[in-house]
């Protein structure tokens, strides 16, 4: 009798998950913490009109940047695409849209999405053309931007270390924003570097517990140079 926990497949398995046209949120940040085998997978599987929510657009040939190069993306939703000049060059174009968000908004925009809340109020961005297209509302006599909630079709996670329940332990600063995506997908698919057997990792040392993640497959390891490799 097959395990209902077991949360294992293969990548092949994973992969039915995405298609064209769909929202994506990826974990990472400049790169670091991003997926490498799905997001190869989803670049062999020809994937495409994406709409992709992610700290920032990576580098070029590096994490999520590879997408984006490659023009699998029609919108973005990010804090900045700056280390990216495909990115920049794109939405000058008029082939990709952007829509940018201060991180630590985003962050909270992520976390809202995953944990159902309605939005977060800030007052970032009063009175400058942030605030163009978004409620207001007044709070004790204060004036609030109305920040709505993310959450997407699929999201992707990098992980140092999961057990086949999904309990995840990631790598130094490639924690960033992948605890708060592995909430915010209504499908979290997680790819490990490591996978164990359930009990093998401390309860202290978890930092997203399996309860969020749908999927878990293994890593094939990082496929690009890292910009201080070189």
């Amino acid at each position: 009798m097959t395990n209902r926990f077991e949360k294992v497949v293969s990548l092949s398995e994973a992969l039915t998950h995405f298609r064209d046209g769909m929202t994506l949120l990826a974990g990472g940040f400049g790169g670091v913490g991003n997926p490498p085998t799905l997001i190869q997978g989803i670049l062999d599987k020809g994937v495409r009109d994406l709409t992709l929510i992610s700290n920032d657009t990576a580098f070029p040939h590096i994490g999520i940047g590879k997408l984006v190069t490659e023009k699998r993306v029609k919108k973005v939703i990010a804090s900045h695409i700056g280390s990216n000049p495909n990115a920049g060059a794109q939405m000058t174009a008029g082939e990709l849209e952007v829509e940018f968000c201060p991180q630590g908004i985003l962050a909270e925009r992520v976390r809202a999405g995953g944990v159902g809340l309605g939005g977060i109020l800030s007052d970032v961005g009063i009175g400058t053309i942030a605030e163009k297209g978004k409620q207001k509302i007044v709070l004790d006599g204060k004036e609030y931007l109305l920040e709505t909630p993310l959450t997407a079709e699929v999201a992707i996670v990098h992980a140092k270390k999961a057990d086949r329940f999904g309990n995840l332990v990631f790598d130094t600063s490639a924690r960033n924003f992948n605890p708060l995506v592995a909430m915010a997908g209504d499908i979290t698919i997680v790819e490990a570097d490591e996978i164990v057997e359930v009990g093998m990792i401390d309860p202290e040392e978890i930092v997203t517990p399996g309860v969020f993640v749908n999927f878990i497959v293994q890593s094939e390891g990082v496929n690009w140079q890292w910009a201080w490799e070189k």
